[in-house]
């Protein structure tokens, strides 16, 4: 076996989900903050929320590998702070947070044989891991409701390390806790810039999904580079039949 660890991101890859954060979000959001006393328009939550994160980001530094990733409960807490509210006022950030990703959440789902595949996967002796730029305080639910969480020897959400991919320091907390061999890693994602960028600059191989999700801008797989076309360390995937692809990694 070429790898011994996959290292999966997930919107776009494992699961396929849209969300809509309108106005009408951001408005039984602040009816939320009301009924506690914090007392917001939906406009005027969004400005708010807008700013507060914006300025947290920027107090992270402006390092070449600077790529900031604040806990969204933690804004939610200070705008109720903000608007007087101080008791309780960090459960309340995190039930918050978790009412404006519900109310904004349209679907859910994984996409079709990613439980086989990740089942298979495991059967040939890969251990697989989860490296996702997402917020904890729903994500982590949201593994749960999908039953992925079991599946997975480590999960890694870019919220708990305060860093996004493709920062290189995200990568490297996975690596460096887990003791991997980046040569022996295989990331595999849906984004060319976040996910490929990153993982190959941290010196692990790459699969590049092309999904539903991908960012408009970026190129479709291309089929020189398809999984068992090539003895390179960078593979391509067009779509999300994971059926198929289980199978095509399993014999690398």
């Amino acid at each position: 076996m070429t790898y011994t660890d996959l290292v999966f991101d997930l919107y776009g890859t494992l699961v396929d989900i849209h969300t809509e954060e309108n106005d009408l979000v951001w408005e039984k959001t602040a009816l939320y903050f009301g009924y506690y006393g914090a007392h917001y328009t939906g406009e005027a939550l969004k400005a708010a929320f807008t700013a507060a994160m914006a300025a947290r980001k920027a107090g992270a530094g402006q390092s070449y590998e600077c790529f900031p990733d604040i806990p969204f409960e933690q804004v939610m807490a200070e705008l109720f702070r903000a608007g007087g509210i101080t008791e309780h006022a960090d459960v309340l950030g995190v039930n918050a947070a978790q009412l404006f990703r519900i109310a904004s959440t349209e679907y859910l789902r994984l996409y079709p044989g990613v439980p086989e595949a990740l089942a298979a996967l495991r059967a040939r002796g890969f251990r697989l891991w989860l490296l996702s730029n997402a917020q904890q305080v729903f994500t982590a639910y949201e593994l749960r409701s999908l039953g992925l969480g079991g599946q997975l020897d480590g999960i890694y959400l870019s919220s708990d390390y305060g860093c996004r991919k493709p920062d290189g320091r995200f990568f490297r907390a996975l690596l460096e806790e887990r003791r991997l061999d980046a040569g022996r890693c295989l990331m595999i994602g849906n984004d060319r810039e976040t996910d490929i960028a990153g993982a190959r600059a941290a010196g692990l191989a790459t699969l590049y999904m092309h999904t539903n999700l991908t960012p408009s801008d970026q190129a479709a797989a291309d089929p020189a580079l398809a999984v068992g076309r090539t003895a390179g360390r960078h593979y391509e995937f067009e779509g999300s039949d994971w059926k198929q692809l289980a199978k095509l990694i399993g014999a690398l």
